[in-house]
C-alpha cells in the first residue's frame, strides 16, 4: 500500500524534477490575510504574488500546505465524523506557476502524475472545465485523450475561481475520480452529482483574467496556475478506500485510542472516533503554530475543536484525559514531514491534558443537567433557548456542544432563543457599566467591543502582519475615515501592537498599505482590558474602515521593553531570594529605556544586597535558557508556585512564564503569572544593571534599572567620569580611591589646622576675621565677634573664655559657614540677675532670619540662614544691652 507519506514525497519530488521550487508550508495563522482566520488553502500563502504585491519565490513552486477550515465562512467542523471527507485539518498539495506556463503544461503535469507516477487508471478519470473554456476542453481531448462525455463543461462558479470583488480570477478544471457504480451518485453537473461515487480530487485554477467590482475588465499581463489537490483524497483513492478516515495515517490514530481505551472501534462508536482523529491533527498543529486555546478569536476556535474531541472521547468510556496520551502517534505518524510537531510534542500534550482535565469537570456537569432539561423532549422536538444559554452562561457549557450532544437524539436547539437571551446579557452588562463610574468617553469603546469583540493579539511571535480596520475614531467620536494630518485612534481586528497594560508600554510602528496609506502610531492602548486601540496619525493617503492594512511594530524599541520585562521576573526571583518571601511586587513600570521595580521591604537595600542581586540576575542571564510559555488555570498555576503579579485582573487562564535555569526542586529561576511580552532566552537581556534604589512609602522600596545597551553606555559613562576625575588627580583610574583618600585626609587635618589658628586668634582678642575689642555698652563691659569657618561646637570655648577675660560683662560671637551663622551669648554670673543670656541671643538670631535660640540664663545658642547679617545680630545685643541700662 502506498503511504500517505510516499504520495507527499511523490508529489513533491515529481514538481521539484520539473523546475519547481519546494516551498515550506506556511504557518495556519495567516500572515498575508487578515479576512481569514487560518490559511484554508494551499494558494493563501502565495496570496500577495498573484495580485503582484511580493517577489515570488522563483516562476514555479510547489508545496504540501498545512490548512484548518473550522472558523467562519470556511467552517467544517459540524460535519466531521460524519461524513468521508470533511475535515477540520487537512494537507493541500499545490504546484504553482507564477507568469510562467500554463494551460498545456499544468494539465499534462496533472495527467502525468495521476495516471505515470500514481498508476491511476484513466478510464475511472474525468475533468471538468468551465463552460466557455474551449482551450482546457480541446487540451484534454489532446493530452489526455479523454473522450468529450468525460469533459464536463460547467457553467457555475464551481468552475471559475475569483479572489475577491478586486483582483485576479480564471476558470477552473477540477478532476475526478469515480469511485465505481457500487457506490450512489452521478458525475459533476448531473442531478446526482452530489453523491460520493465520482469524488473531485484534484483543481486547476488558470488565473487569466482581472475582476473589479465582481465584472471581469481585461486580462491579466501575467498568467499564472494554482492548483490544489487534498492529500487525504487522493490517498484513499491510491490506497483503495472510499472514506478518508479508512487510510493509513487516520487508522494509525484510530488505533491509537482503541488502544488506549482497550475497547474496538464499531459501527455505532467509528464515529466518535474519527472525530478524536481528524481534532487530534487540528489542534496539534494549531498548538504548533502558536494557537493557544482561549475565550476569544483563533483560540476560541481550538478550544471548541479540542472539547468537542473530548466529548467524543468521554462517549468512547475514557475515564481519564485521552487526547494528550495519543500525541505521540501523531509526531510519528507526521513529525518528519512537520518538524514543528517534534519540536512542540511536549507543549501539544501538557496543553490536551490541562484542557481535557478542566472541560471533565465541565462536560460531566453539563450533561446531566442537558439530560435533566431534555426528560420530557424527543425526537423532532426543541431545547428552550433559555435553557441553553443558562447551560452556557452558568455551567460554561458551549452552545455547540449542546447541539452536538442532541444531535444523535434528533433534538434541535432554539437558536434564536439563544441569541436573544446573550443580547439580554450584553444589554444588562453595558447598563451596569455605565453605572460603574468609568469615563463617559469609554463608552465608545464598549461600543467596539460589543460590536467587533476583542482585537486578537498576535504580537507574542510576530512583529508584523495583516489587519482589517474595524474603527477609526477621531475628537472621541465613531468616523468612516480619515486622511493626512488627522489625529485618531485605530482599531483592527488583529494586531501584533501591544497594547499598554501590567506595567509595560504600549507598542509603537507603522500602519501602511501598498497604494500609499501611510499611519505612524505612537503609542497603544488597551481600553477595557480586550481592545487593541493604536494612537496614530495619518501621515498620507487615506484610511477607510473595512480596509486591509499592513502593520509593522517598531522592533528595536520591542526588544528593549522585552528585555526590561523580563528582567523585572528575574530581579524579583533575586530580591526574594535575597531579601525573603516576604518581598512581593508593588507595580512596575517596563519602557524602553527603562525599568522600574516596586516590591515591599522595611528597610533599605545595603550595597552588598545591591551587588548580590545583580550578580544573581545577571548570571541567569549569562545561562541564556530558553523562556517558556504555559496557558494555565490561575489556581493551578498558583499552585504549581507561579507568582501572581500585582494590579493584574485574572480571568479563566492566565500565561505563565517560565524563565532561567532550573532548581534542585526543579522549578525554573522565575515563574510568573504574565499577560506581556518576553524575550526568547534570557541572554537576548544581554546586561542587568541597578542603577538607584530608594524609598516610594513605607514599607515599599523602588529599584531602578536598566538592560542591554542602556546599561552598557551607562557604564562607558561611569568609566568616562572615572577616567576624568583620574585626570584632575594626576593619578590612574586604578589610583583613584587611594588618591582621594589622601586627598581627603590632607583636608581633614588643614581644616584643622585652621580652626585651631581661628581659634588661637580669637583667643587672642580682636584677631578674628572681624572682631572687636573689648568695649562698654553703659557701664556694662562687651566683647562681640564675627569669625568665619568656626566650628560652632566651639562657641563656648570661646565664650567662656572671653567671660574670664572680661571678669563681669557680656560676650557674643557669630560663626560663619557656608552662608549660615551660628550666634551665641554668655552673661557672666554676677550679671544674670539683670541680662538673660537667651533673650540676648534671641535678638541677635533673629536678625540672622532665625527663630528662637535657648539656653540658661549664662550661656545661649542659636543659629540663621543669613550669615551676611552677622555684624547686625552683634548690634542688637548692644542694643538690647543698652536698653535694659537705660532701664
Amino acid at each position: 500500500m502506498t503511504s500517505t507519506n510516499d504520495i507527499r514525497r511523490t508529489f513533491l519530488e515529481f514538481f521539484e524534477g520539473k523546475g519547481h521550487a519546494r516551498v515550506s508550508s506556511a504557518p495556519l495563522v495567516p500572515h498575508n490575510d487578515p479576512s481569514l482566520m487560518f490559511v484554508n488553502a494551499g494558494m493563501v500563502p502565495f496570496k500577495n504574488v498573484f495580485t503582484g504585491l511580493e517577489t515570488p519565490p522563483g516562476p514555479r513552486a510547489v508545496s504540501a500546505q498545512k490548512c484548518v477550515r473550522a472558523g467562519g465562512k470556511h467552517n467544517d467542523l459540524d460535519n466531521v465524523g460524519y461524513t468521508a471527507r470533511h475535515h477540520t485539518f487537512f494537507e493541500m498539495l499545490g504546484n504553482f506557476s507564477f507568469g510562467d506556463y500554463f494551460k498545456e503544461e499544468a494539465i499534462e503535469h496533472a495527467w502525468t502524475l495521476l495516471t505515470k507516477e500514481f498508476g491511476l487508471d484513466p478510464d475511472r478519470l474525468l475533468a471538468t472545465v468551465y463552460h466557455t473554456d474551449d482551450e482546457a476542453f480541446d487540451l484534454w481531448k489532446k493530452i489526455a485523450g479523454l473522450p468529450e462525455d468525460r469533459i464536463i463543461r460547467i457553467a457555475t462558479k464551481d468552475n471559475f475561481w475569483v479572489m475577491g470583488d478586486d483582483g485576479p480570477c480564471g476558470p477552473c478544471s477540477e478532476i475526478f475520480w469515480d469511485h465505481g457504480d457500487h457506490i450512489e451518485g452521478g458525475p459533476p453537473g448531473s442531478p446526482d452529482e452530489d453523491g460520493d461515487r465520482f469524488v473531485e480530487i484534484w483543481n486547476l485554477v488558470f488565473m487569466q483574467h482581472e475582476q473589479r467590482g465582481g465584472e471581469i475588465v481585461g486580462d491579466l499581463p501575467n498568467q499564472n496556475i494554482d492548483t490544489g489537490m487534498g492529500l487525504e483524497r487522493i490517498a484513499a483513492v491510491l490506497q483503495g478506500v472510499h472514506n478518508n478516515y479508512d487510510t493509513d495515517t487516520f487508522q494509525t490514530l484510530i488505533e491509537a485510542a482503541e488502544s488506549q481505551l482497550h475497547e474496538d472501534a464499531t459501527h455505532e462508536t467509528i464515529a466518535s472516533h474519527r472525530v478524536i482523529a481528524d481534532h487530534l491533527r487540528a489542534t496539534g498543529f494549531l498548538i504548533a503554530d502558536g494557537v493557544l486555546p482561549s475565550n476569544e478569536g483563533r483560540g476560541y476556535v481550538l478550544r471548541r475543536i479540542m472539547r468537542r474531541a473530548m466529548r467524543h472521547a468521554h462517549l468512547l468510556g475514557a475515564k481519564t484525559p485521552l487526547m494528550h496520551r495519543l500525541v505521540p502517534t501523531l509526531v510519528g505518524e507526521m513529525g518528519q514531514a512537520y518538524p514543528e510537531l517534534t519540536r512542540g510534542q511536549a507543549l501539544i500534550e501538557e496543553t490536551l491534558e490541562r484542557e481535557e482535565t478542566r472541560f471533565r469537570e465541565t462536560l460531566d456537569k453539563g450533561l446531566r443537567l442537558l439530560s435533566e432539561a431534555t426528560t420530557d423532549l424527543s425526537h423532532g422536538d426543541e431545547l428552550d433557548g433559555e435553557v441553553a444559554f443558562k447551560l452556557y452562561d452558568t455551567y460554561g457549557f458551549p452552545y455547540d456542544l449542546t447541539e452536538d450532544a442532541l444531535r444523535a437524539q434528533g433534538i434541535a436547539v432554539d437558536r434564536s432563543g439563544f441569541d436573544a437571551a446573550m443580547q439580554r446579557q450584553k444589554e444588562a452588562a453595558r447598563a451596569a457599566w455605565k453605572g460603574s463610574g468609568e469615563a463617559a468617553d469609554s463608552e465608545i469603546w464598549f461600543a467596539i467591543a460589543e460590536r467587533e469583540g476583542a482585537t486578537e493579539f498576535t504580537g507574542y511571535s510576530a512583529t508584523q502582519g495583516e489587519g482589517r480596520v474595524v474603527a477609526i475614531v477621531k475628537d472621541g467620536a465613531e468616523v468612516e475615515s480619515a486622511a493626512a494630518g488627522d489625529e485618531v485612534t485605530l482599531l483592527t481586528n488583529q494586531t501584533p501592537f501591544y497594547g499598554e497594560s501590567g506595567g509595560q508600554a504600549g507598542d509603537s510602528g507603522t500602519i501602511a498599505t501598498h497604494d500609499g496609506l501611510r499611519i505612524t502610531v505612537r503609542d497603544t492602548a488597551k481600553p477595557l482590558g480586550r481592545l487593541h486601540a493604536h494612537h496614530a496619525t495619518v501621515e498620507a493617503g487615506e484610511v477607510r474602515v473595512g480596509d486591509e492594512v499592513r502593520l509593522t511594530i517598531d522592533a528595536d524599541r520591542r526588544d528593549r521593553i522585552r528585555a526590561n520585562h523580563s528582567a523585572t521576573h528575574l530581579v524579583h526571583a533575586a530580591l526574594r531570594n535575597r531579601l525573603g518571601g516576604h518581598v512581593t511586587q508593588k507595580g512596575s513600570l517596563v519602557a524602553e529605556d527603562r525599568l522600574r521595580f516596586d516590591f515591599s521591604h522595611p528597610a533599605p537595600l545595603s550595597e552588598e544586597d545591591i551587588a548580590a542581586i545583580e550578580a544573581e540576575v545577571n548570571g541567569e542571564i549569562r545561562a541564556n535558557e530558553p523562556v517558556g510559555t504555559r496557558l494555565m488555570s490561575p489556581d493551578d498555576a498558583v499552585e504549581a508556585g507561579a507568582l501572581a503579579l500585582f494590579g493584574e485582573k485574572y480571568g479563566d487562564e492566565v500565561r505563565v512564564l517560565s524563565m532561567g535555569r532550573k532548581a534542585s526542586e526543579g522549578r525554573n529561576y522565575s515563574v510568573e503569572l504574565c499577560g506581556g511580552t518576553h524575550v526568547n532566552a534570557t541572554g537576548d537581556i544581554q546586561l542587568f544593571r541597578i542603577v538607584s534604589e530608594s524609598a516610594v512609602s513605607s514599607g515599599v522600596r523602588r529599584i531602578e534599572a536598566l538592560t542591554g545597551e542602556a546599561a552598557r553606555q551607562w557604564l562607558v559613562g561611569r568609566e568616562n567620569s572615572l577616567k576624568s576625575a583620574a585626570a584632575a588627580l594626576k593619578t590612574t583610574p586604578d589610583e583613584v580611591a587611594a588618591r582621594l583618600d589622601a586627598l581627603i585626609e590632607d583636608r581633614k587635618r588643614l581644616e584643622k589646622e585652621l580652626a585651631a589658628a581661628k581659634k588661637q586668634l580669637a583667643l587672642g582678642g580682636g584677631a578674628g576675621d572681624t572682631a572687636t575689642a573689648d568695649e562698654k555698652v553703659g557701664d556694662i563691659a562687651f566683647s562681640g565677634q564675627v569669625i568665619d569657618g568656626l566650628d560652632p561646637k566651639d562657641l563656648r570655648p570661646l565664650l567662656d573664655e572671653a567671660k574670664q577675660r572680661l571678669g563681669s560683662g557680656v560676650a557674643a560671637i557669630c560663626a560663619t559657614n557656608d552662608g549660615k551663622a551660628a550666634f551665641a551669648v554668655a552673661v557672666t554670673d554676677d550679671l544674670t540677675g539683670r541680662f538673660s543670656a537667651v533673650d540676648l541671643v534671641r535678638a541677635g538670631v533673629a536678625e540672622l532670619g532665625g527663630k528662637g535660640g535657648g539656653g540658661r540664663p549664662d550661656m545661649a545658642q542659636g543659629g540663621g540662614p543669613d550669615a551676611t547679617q552677622a555684624e547686625a545680630a552683634l548690634d542688637a545685643v548692644r542694643n538690647a544691652l543698652r536698653e535694659a541700662v537705660s532701664a
